[in-house]
């Protein structure tokens, strides 16, 4: 069934890390995205509370803006238009999401968070996408979730396994979702006494379930054993 997404990433792991880290005022939202070929596409972004003598520069020196062009600058409401190229490591994150059906509905920095939010044809084809972005070094939340057809976000929010819970509570405890970490995946896996893939899995699967609860927000996927 058609499921639409929240879905939040940090800035500092993502794209326009250090523009917006230069510019702690600016507010940035993705009109669209479009596509150049099978495997680039360039976002047309509107950036607010900043003028193109300031944002200009910050983007030149972001590593993760390999382009940027302006198509439209101040508007009645003082915002800026841009077309931008992402790095190809940035890249490679939103490809993760149209490899696997997914559809761009909303896209935008707040609080030094990127909320994404996304549709795919089936549920299924967002847990690949989020799989496939955490594997590039990325944490990614599921903030929420909903089905097509359903006027509230999904109700049914089941408690995290014991392993679940111990992995989330020990990461939680060495710092592992410290910015910037104090402890590796693989450090954590050692001292969890389990492989390094068992670990990623699992936290994997109990972020899913989590997030929403820990937010206080409902919405988020069914916890499965490990």
């Amino acid at each position: 069934m058609t499921t639409i997404a929240a879905l939040s990433i940090s800035t500092d792991e993502f794209a326009l890390a250090e523009t917006v880290q230069r510019l702690p005022g600016l507010e940035v939202r993705v009109e669209s995205v479009v596509a150049e070929g099978p495997r680039r596409t360039a976002p047309l972004v509107w950036f607010s509370n900043v003028n193109r003598e300031d944002l200009e520069p910050a983007l030149d020196a972001d590593p993760t803006v390999d382009e940027f062009r302006q198509l439209l600058g101040n508007t009645a409401d003082g915002e800026l238009f841009y077309r931008l190229q992402y790095s190809e490591e940035v890249g490679s994150v939103c490809r993760c999401v149209y490899e696997h059906g997914g559809t761009v509905l909303d896209v935008r920095i707040s609080d030094g968070q990127w909320t994404l939010r996304l549709l795919f044809p089936h549920r299924e084809e967002l847990s690949s996408a989020v799989s496939d972005i955490e594997d590039r070094g990325v944490r990614i939340d599921v903030k929420r979730m909903v089905e097509a057809g359903q006027d509230e976000e999904l109700e049914t929010t089941a408690a995290l396994t014991d392993p679940q819970q111990e992995a989330i509570a020990e990461a939680y405890r060495q710092g592992y979702y410290d910015v910037p970490r104090e402890i590796s995946l693989e450090e954590l896996a050692n001292e969890l006494d389990i492989s390094h893939q068992a670990l990623s899995e699992r936290l994997r699967r109990a972020n899913r379930v989590l997030a929403g609860e820990q937010l206080d927000e409902p919405g988020s996927e069914m916890a499965t054993p490990d």
